[in-house]
């Protein structure tokens, strides 16, 4: 409905003061708007930027340090790996130490590695390394049950 009066003053802006432009003295030099200081003429070929490249060598000597500090970062992780397995191992709770997985806090805290060992074995029961104790019928056992062949030939000589 355009005779509605709210519509009406929703299309007209409100009365703003508005304040006119400030006038510049004459001795500055206007800038028009045809000539931008930033822009070349057509005249003037226009600057190609410089690209950012560093010399052949140098870029080859920073990748061979990079691979030379990769190549350390890894051979470190693999240090800690074994060290971690035969942190495990020297704890004689498990029968194959690479049961458990690697943390690097375990290298830290001991105390973290036995009560990590401990749960472990709590939920994995059949980890748990075996101890053989007492007689197992093999190897000398220190009596002889069976026959003295050399008794017997000393007997009847």
């Amino acid at each position: 409905m355009p005779n509605d009066p709210q519509q009406l003053d929703e299309q007209q802006p409100p009365d703003e003061p508005t304040t006119p432009p400030t006038p510049q003295p004459d001795d500055q030099p206007q800038p028009s708007e045809a000539q931008q200081p930033d822009e070349p003429t057509e005249n003037e070929p226009t600057p190609e930027p410089e690209p950012d490249v560093f010399p052949r060598a140098y870029i080859e000597r920073l990748r061979k340090e990079n691979a030379d500090y990769r190549n350390r970062a890894k051979a470190a992780d693999d240090l800690a790996k074994r060290l971690h397995t035969e942190l495990v191992r020297a704890t004689g709770k498990l029968a194959d130490p690479t049961d458990m997985p690697f943390d690097a806090e375990h290298l830290e805290d001991p105390d973290k590695l036995t009560a990590s060992i401990d749960q472990l074995l709590s939920v994995k029961p059949h980890l748990k390394a075996r101890r053989i104790v007492g007689a197992v019928g093999q190897g000398e056992s220190g009596t002889t049950t069976g026959v003295d062949l050399l008794g017997i030939m000393q007997g009847r000589a």
